[in-house]
């Protein structure tokens, strides 16, 4: 079994950071010029730590999928970003982010990570403001808060319904001001099918280059990974059509561990499927649980004409709706957090009162929120929101109630790291989603910005840093060594392999069936027969990729199907993972919620004396199962206890 060194600094929790910086190993600016680093991913994660590591003075070369750094889906994100500002004076401190982020993740995170996040978000805000991210102000000019899931304060700093896209053009500016200056090397349409290591420690990567198919090899003294989550193993979620999990999962087959592979976040704002064709799922962002309030018809003959089209919403009377968030939790009302309220809207549609032609919709209605503060307030806070639903559902929302329904959208789970967010491979660091480490069995809205920037921002620039102090005198690494020939060799035979199954399947309908299987077994409501069926139906599955696929095309050249079938290789390894570590966790917490371990309200039921710990998965050989490993989760900071969202 891998011994597991979380790394955590000495001395109280507020204080470990401060300490860990204290007493970490610098290089000196000219030694800085010696060193280079690979980052592989452009969003906020990504982009932030090259800028960052490119003004400190190494070399930095950065990859990114897309053909710009600004179109890497960090630009997805809607509703905003938290920080322990305290802004609207209601109460808020790092310590209560801290805490709130720990409930939120059902006490499944790692303490120390938890409250240095917390502790850098104030950091973030104004950083952002000083590249000119346009952040909403009040009317005196003050930055301005709203609120999301899980908590009872405004912490939530926004731009309008388009957060994300303002935070990464900030990342980008920062960015190609390095690229400018010859820092950073940028290397657009890329994907990374490998990693090098030489003696053990990560050395490099293997990429694709996406419009000419070349092979290509790249060394450097440190890797950091911050490509994103998995969440396209369900086929539909909420995640651009690139997103994947390869990088992390190559990195896994590496030796690096994979942690609570199972923590999948299913949104509960979330446009519901439409069609038996679509590609994927549009989010509607959190941020209109705000002022929206969602219902269900409490008469099953309403849902049911409602789903026949024979009658509108807007006819309900008052007292025949459910408004059943509010009604189950009424300290926190249509902000409880998104595990939450995605289960709870499962139950209402499962028992009949779902709308839409399927049944499987509820409404988030704006009526109360316009007739108090003005149609000109609501559009002025969600307008670009509303036009996108309308686009998509042709149905106006100021008139009439959004439908809306849970998708998938977040990964917890991901590569394990220490507090270093170095994973179990030297040298190899991993940040933002694609490790596991911040959010627990659940996140918190307006917390994925908020992790992408300080692991990119305020994070890796030190602990890298501090790992890179001793490889100053190691020469830069000759790419024609027999590691990387190896690396590349085998990457190679796995596209050749593909290429001569010669099947009749196209790689779109076995990943739709995947997603099926994932969603069915292992997505809102999991059982252990599921999930063992699950499991035996993606080994199926896997074998009939394997001898009946068909990846049209050449291996040279611009070849999508190519990529996508790379990527669902390793989706349906990661689906067997998700499942197996599923299977293994008998209880529910979070978003990985047992059918078998429910309280008699319906609400999860976590296992502290048995599942207090970490889920770290290790690679064993194709032909074998993963070694489970376990990092104790200690809470000295923190009463544990079963969440509550119906009191403050």
């Amino acid at each position: 079994m891998t011994n597991l060194d979380s790394k955590i600094p000495e001395g109280p929790l507020a204080q470990k950071w401060t300490n860990y910086k204290a007493k970490q190993n610098l290089v000196n600016p000219a030694n800085k010029r010696k060193i280079d680093v690979i980052v592989v991913g452009t969003g906020l994660a990504g982009g932030a730590a090259a800028a960052s590591l490119g003004e400190l003075g190494f070399n930095v070369k950065v990859f990114c999928i897309q053909d710009s750094p600004r179109r890497a889906h960090s630009i997805a994100a809607q509703g905003g970003i938290n920080a322990a500002k305290n802004y609207p004076n209601d109460g808020d401190s790092i310590y209560r982010l801290f805490y709130d982020t720990v409930k939120g993740g059902d006490y499944r995170a790692r303490e120390a990570n938890v409250y240095r996040l917390a502790e850098v978000s104030n950091e973030i805000i104004d950083q952002c403001v000083a590249q000119g991210v346009p952040f909403a102000r009040e009317y005196g000019g003050l930055l301005d808060n709203r609120s999301f899931g899980g908590a009872l304060v405004s912490r939530t700093f926004y731009a309008r319904g388009q957060t994300g896209q303002q935070l990464l053009l900030g990342a980008y500016s920062s960015l190609s001001k390095e690229i400018s200056k010859g820092s950073v090397k940028l290397y657009t349409r890329r994907e990374m099918l490998d990693l090098v290591k030489v003696d053990g420690r990560a050395r490099g990567i293997i990429v694709r280059n996406l419009v000419t198919g070349e092979l290509e090899r790249h060394a450097a003294h440190a890797v950091l990974i911050a490509t994103g989550g998995y969440g396209n193993v369900f086929f539909l979620s909420t995640n651009a059509m690139t997103s994947n999990g390869s990088a992390a999962w190559r990195a896994f087959k590496r030796g690096a561990l994979f942690a609570d592979p199972s923590f999948v976040q299913i949104h509960p704002t979330c446009i519901p499927v439409h069609g038996d064709y679509q590609s994927k799922l549009t989010l509607m962002s959190e941020s209109l649980r705000n002022d929206g309030r969602i219902w269900v018809p409490k008469k099953k003959e309403d849902a049911e004409k409602i789903q026949k089209g024979e009658l509108k919403p807007t006819v309900i009377a008052e007292e025949d709706r459910d408004y059943y968030l509010e009604r189950r939790y009424p300290a926190f009302g249509n902000l409880v957090p998104r595990d939450v309220a995605s289960r709870a809207a499962k139950e209402r549609c499962d028992a009949g009162h779902g709308v839409g032609s399927t049944g499987l919709a509820v409404y988030l209605d704006f009526k109360d929120a316009i007739k108090r503060l003005g149609k000109n307030v609501i559009e002025a806070r969600y307008g670009n929101l509303f036009q996108m639903y309308e686009k998509i559902v042709d149905e106006n929302p100021y008139e009439t109630p959004m439908m809306i329904y849970p998708a998938i959208h977040y990964t917890m789970g991901g590569v394990w790291v220490d507090y270093e967010l170095q994973s179990t491979i030297p040298g190899l660091f991993v940040g933002g989603e694609a490790n596991f480490s911040d959010h627990g069995a659940n996140r918190l809205g307006a917390s994925a910005l908020m992790q992408g920037l300080s692991d990119g921002y305020f994070v890796l620039p030190y602990t890298m840093q501090n790992n890179l102090a001793d490889q100053i005198n190691v020469p830069r690494f000759d790419t024609n060594s027999p590691e990387f020939e190896k690396t590349e060799k085998e990457v190679q035979e796995r596209i050749d392999k593909l290429f001569a199954v010669k099947g009749k399947k196209t790689v779109d309908s076995i990943h739709r069936r995947l997603g099926l299987i994932m969603w069915d077994h292992v997505g809102m409501s999991r059982n252990a027969e599921g999930l063992k069926k699950a499991i035996k139906e993606i080994k199926e599955l896997r074998k009939e990729f394997w001898t009946d696929v068909k990846v049209p095309g050449e291996k040279t050249g611009m070849n999508v199907e190519l990529e996508k079938a790379l990527r669902l290789a390793d989706f349906l390894e990661l689906g067997e993972l998700m499942a197996m570590d599923a299977l293994d966790r008998n209880e529910s917490c979070g978003g990985h919620f047992r059918e078998e371990y429910q309280t008699e309200e319906g609400e999860a039921m976590r296992d502290d004396k048995n599942f207090m710990f970490v889920s770290a998965w290790e690679y064993q050989g194709d032909d074998k199962e993963p070694k489970l490993n376990k990092e104790p989760l200690v809470y000295e900071n923190i009463e544990v206890k079963q969440r509550n969202y119906k009191t403050a």
